[in-house]
Formats: structure tokens, sequence, C-alpha cells
């Protein structure tokens, strides 16, 4: 779509976020045409926006300019992001601001205490020409991909000159193979996901980087309504489980989970693929009798009281990772400046949406249906922590699901290890060699800094999961030590 999210900032009539209840002529066309039409929508939404911003418009002006080229589309991205900060990101206040004093006075008053000309010069020249500044994002709908997805109604994208069209996904295998395809230029992704591709695992071998993690946390053994009096694991003997995809975290951590507790997870259990928007579906069909998910669907199955949340997996490893920011090597390497801005966009969207502060306005604009597709009472209990755990019990964990992009090594490493205890993977593993080629961690703290991050001062750290530690530097023993295993 042609830079719907980039509104003029200086008009008080345009909505910077396009949420529901925007006003904009091209989020009225999409909320009047039928769903039915959905070709022809895209199209006139399509038409619209080329109108908008690549035809002189009646009332076209110096603070009204045309989008002719990615120079315009950078101008236009800087005005929108020291105009949001200025108003602290709160589209009423700047609407209000502007119906009183008008864009022109808006605009000689901002120029006296920003130098907005001279911050474009500079951001530019940092930045370095764009190789393309058109893209195509996929993401799956889940509050984990909450950075990739609010990015682009909140304007992230836009700020460091890129016009992204955010592409709702079916399930991993899709996200995967349109990567593969060069469909996506990047995709929302597990963490597994790039080392698994990068080894060729489940897929042709392609060298694939993660330079950004989405979310930490944020998953939840969820089981039948009807398992109520079923809480020890010993008792799902003959269960059937949904976990998202094979090389996921979800079917790591599952697997990990019931074989602390004596159940050998191929043998005394099932566990199937199900894409997450089919999650509660399957459950309240009697096809599952629980599964370990990514949210907002842990919730939506409380929501619809068919099932209750057993176990948050902060419980199982708190901090775990669980989704990323991934692209193909070759996409980095062919497009480094659209890399670079794209991967500042990314950490910058993280970093806001790791302020608890900020999460029931992110919650409102991923909430329509182009991205969740959610009420949003179901996402802010996600997001925010306080949550109803369908055993009755309102409970407030804040950092039920929390947001740092850092890719940490030794992530990649116990991950690593995890596919090979399972027998994902064969033979020999250069454990350490693998994660850092695949896990950039140097060139995301390096991002973090320039955007006022801290950083960690490391790439590796040993972890505790159920009592047990994780020492990085001694992968292949760590995978022997346990009991039940395929290597």
């Amino acid at each position: 779509m042609s830079f719907k999210s980039l509104n003029n900032p200086f008009d008080a009539k345009s909505s910077l976020l396009h949420q529901t209840n925007c006003t904009c002529p091209i989020c009225q066309t999409e909320k009047a045409m039928p769903s039915s039409s959905s070709r022809d929508k895209q199209a006139q939404i399509e038409r619209m926006a080329d109108q908008q911003f690549q035809i002189t418009p009646p009332n076209h002006s110096a603070a009204n300019p045309i989008l002719n080229s990615s120079e315009d589309i950078m101008d236009r991205a800087i005005e929108s992001a020291v105009v949001r900060s200025v108003f602290g990101h709160n589209e009423f206040s700047r609407r209000s601001f502007l119906s009183m004093i008008g864009a022109g006075t808006a605009t000689a008053v901002l120029g006296t205490i920003f130098p907005m000309e001279e911050a474009k010069a500079a951001l530019k020249d940092s930045l370095g020409q764009l190789e393309k500044s058109k893209l195509k994002i996929g993401f799956v709908p889940i509050t984990c991909a909450t950075p990739i997805i609010m990015a682009h109604p909140m304007g992230f994208y836009q700020k460091y000159g890129l016009d992204v069209e955010v592409i709702k996904t079916a399930g991993w295998a899709v996200a995967r193979d349109k990567s593969l395809a060069k469909e996506y230029d990047a995709s929302h992704m597990l963490t597994p996901m790039p080392l698994a591709m990068s080894l060729g695992a489940g897929s042709s071998a392609k060298p694939f980087i993660m330079p950004a993690v989405e979310n930490i946390n944020g998953q939840a053994i969820v089981l039948h309504i009807d398992h109520q009096d079923k809480r020890d694991p010993k008792q799902w003997k003959g269960f059937k489980f949904g976990v998202p995809f094979e090389y996921s975290m979800h079917n790591f951590l599952l697997r990990y989970y019931v074989a602390e507790h004596g159940l050998d997870p191929d043998v005394d259990i099932q566990i199937r693929v199900i894409p997450p928007p089919e999650m509660v579906a399957n459950l309240r069909a009697g096809n599952i009798d629980g599964y370990l998910s990514p949210d907002p669907f842990n919730q939506r199955a409380v929501w619809e009281k068919v099932g209750f949340i057993h176990m948050l997996t902060k419980d199982i490893w708190d901090k775990h990772p669980c989704c990323a920011f991934a692209c193909s090597k070759e996409f980095a390497v062919e497009n480094p400046n659209t890399y670079g801005a794209l991967l500042r966009a990314i950490v910058d969207a993280t970093q806001y949406s790791a302020n608890p502060e900020n999460r029931k306005e992110i919650s409102a604009a991923i909430a329509p249906k182009n991205y969740l597709n959610q009420p949003v009472q179901v996402i802010e209990q996600v997001l925010t922590g306080r949550y109803a755990d369908g055993l009755g019990n309102i409970l407030d964990v804040p950092d039920r699901i929390d947001f740092d992009p850092f890719p940490w090594h030794s992530m990649g490493v116990w991950i690593l290890t995890q596919m090979k205890r399972w027998g994902y993977i064969k033979g020999d593993v250069d454990y350490k060699g693998i994660a850092e080629q695949v896990y950039l961690a140097s060139e995301t703290a390096d991002v973090m800094r320039k955007l006022g991050y801290e950083p960690p001062n490391k790439t590796y750290e040993n972890y505790t999961i159920m009592g047990k530690t994780f020492d990085y530097s001694k992968p292949e023993d760590y995978v022997n030590s346990f009991a039940i295993r395929r290597s």
C-alpha cells in the first residue's frame, strides 16, 4: 500500500496511527467496502494512496508536500517522528493543538525550537541512500510480534524512511517458505527458525540471520476446562497437545517440561503442529487436550471459557526468548542501508514496547482486523499482565510478556542443544559457531547504543531452567545429562 501511514503530521485532520477510528480517506474506504471484494478494495485503496501522495492535491502547499521520491518519503518520516515526539506520541494532543493554531503557525513554532532541516540532512547522511524503501514483512498474528506489528500503525518504520507492508501470515511454515522464496524481505520468526533454516533442518539450507529478539516470556500452557483436576503432568499420559511449529520454543519448552516430570514427549503424549489462530477452535472441539502457544490465544481460551492457564512459560524459564525478527543474509548484504534502517526501526519499536506505560496504547494499535483481530481487552490482559486465569483468579504478573531485542548467543546455544536432544539435528554440532553466525549480538548492541539504549556487555550467560543449570560452555555435556532424549 502506497505510503498510507505517512500522513502530513501538521494536518489536524490526518491520523498518524490509522486505528479503527481513523477518519483518513483510505481508512474510511477500507471500512466502507465489503470484505468480500478484497481485490477491488485493495485496488481502490492503492489508487487512493497514489492520488493522495503522488498527484498534486487541491490544497497542495509547502506544508502539504507531494511524496514523489524516496527523498520526499524520508523528509516526511523525519517530520512525523519529530512531531510525534513533541506531543509524546499522543494523537489527541497533536490534533487538538493543530486545530487551534493551524499548520503554518505550528511549523513556524517548531522551527524555532528544533532544527528540522539540519536534522533531515544529518539523518540522511548517517543512513545513506536506501537501496529500496518499499518492503514486505510477514507476521503471524500473535502478541509476540508486537514490535513488528505496532511499528506500522505507530510510525516506527516511517521514522526511518521505510514504506513497509506488514502481511498477516497463517503460520510459521508459510512464513519460512515465503522468506526462502524472497516473497518477504524480512519476517517475524520463532527464535529457532533462523538456526534451523541456516542448517537446512526442516527446509532447504539458506543462510539466515537474526539481529533482534522480539519478546521474552509471553507463552503459556493451556488445558481444556474439563482438565482442572489434572494439574500434575504425570496425569497427562495420552494427552494430545498443540504447538505452533516444530522449530519453536513452544515445542522445546513443552518437551522440556513434561520430560522433567518423567514423561517422554514422543511416547507418552502426542504433540501436533497447529497454527496459533486455530488453537482455541481445536481445544473447543476436543481435538487436543491442551497447548503451549503464544498469546493472545492463551488468554482467548480463557475469554471464551474453553480453557484455563495451567502455567506461564516464564515459570519454566524466566526471560526465555520466543519470537524474533529475521531475514536472509543475502537481503542484508545486498541492501545494507535498507537493512540498517529496518533494524533501527525494529530495535526502537521493541524498546518502546518494553515500557509498561506504553502497553495499553499498543494494545489498541495492534487490535484491529488487519493486525491481531482480537478484542482490546484480551490483548491488554496479555501485555499489562493483569489477567484472568480461567480458574477464578485475577493475577498481576507484569512480566508475563516483555520485550528485549538483544539476541544472546547463549540462547542460540541452548536452542541448538534441544534440537540435538530431540533428534532435529544430528552428529557433531558447532554450537557457538552457529549461534554467533546467526544471532548478530554485536551488531544489535551497536544499534542499541546509537539509539540511546544500554546493551549487555557480554553475549553469553548461563541459565537455570526448572532448577537445572545450563552451562553454555559445555553444551554437549548438557545434552547428554538428560535421561529422556533421542540423541
